[in-house]
Formats: structure tokens, sequence, C-alpha cells
């Protein structure tokens, strides 16, 4: 059974990225749009990691990361930031958030599929 990924970006170029380097390399994608779309899609399935943006309209980043560490009731999967922001200090909020790991875009698709299966696999 292929591992399942929750990918959440507000641009749907990221996305299409993200779904066609995941599929290729062997995973399954659920796709949202902002953190709260994402913690919708989490209410209903189960996932092996999620992949988040930070700058999101609605919900961002940091913030759906703290809410899924919240919820102490599901599965804690690994969480990684996908995120054009480099600042030492957002990435220590993202780990104080639950972040398991921070990547910098751009990012080409076959190394993100290969940090995912080292960190969600």
């Amino acid at each position: 059974m292929p591992l399942r990924v929750l990918a959440v970006d507000d641009s749907r170029t990221m996305l299409d990225m993200l779904r066609a380097g995941l599929e290729r390399a062997g995973f399954e994608v659920i796709e949202a749009e902002d953190g709260v779309q994402g913690l919708a899609k989490l209410a209903g399935n189960s996932v092996d990691c999620i992949i988040t943006d930070v700058n999101m309209p609605n919900m961002d980043g940091l913030e759906f990361t703290r809410r899924v560490r919240a919820d102490t009731s599901r599965p804690q999967p690994p969480i990684l930031i996908l995120t054009t922001e480099t600042s030492r200090e957002k990435r220590d909020i993202g780990r104080a958030a639950g972040a398991t790991g921070w990547i910098t875009k751009p990012v080409d698709a076959e190394q993100l599929a290969q940090v995912v299966k080292r960190v969600c696999g």
C-alpha cells in the first residue's frame, strides 16, 4: 500500500508539482489549498506524512502545524514545511509548532520525494 501524503499549499502550480513528483515516486497524494482545508482533509483521511507551505490564506502552515500537533486523538505524522521562508526565526517558530523538517523552495520533485521517503517511510 503506498504511503499517503497530505500536500497543503495555496499555489495550484506547487500542488500540481507535488502531486506529479510524489505520485511518480509511488505516493498517494491528498491536496488542500490552506490550513483550514488541510484540517478538513485530515478529519476524513489517515496520512503518513504532511507537506505544508507557510504563507497561505485562511490559516497559515504554522497554525495548521500547531493544530495538527494539538489533536492527540489521531496519529502524529511527520510534518515537512516547504516554503520560500529562509529566516532562522521562522524555522525556530516552525520547530516550536511541531514541524519535523524545513525545506526551502524551489525544490526538485525527485529530491523532495527522496526526503519524504526518508522522513515518512
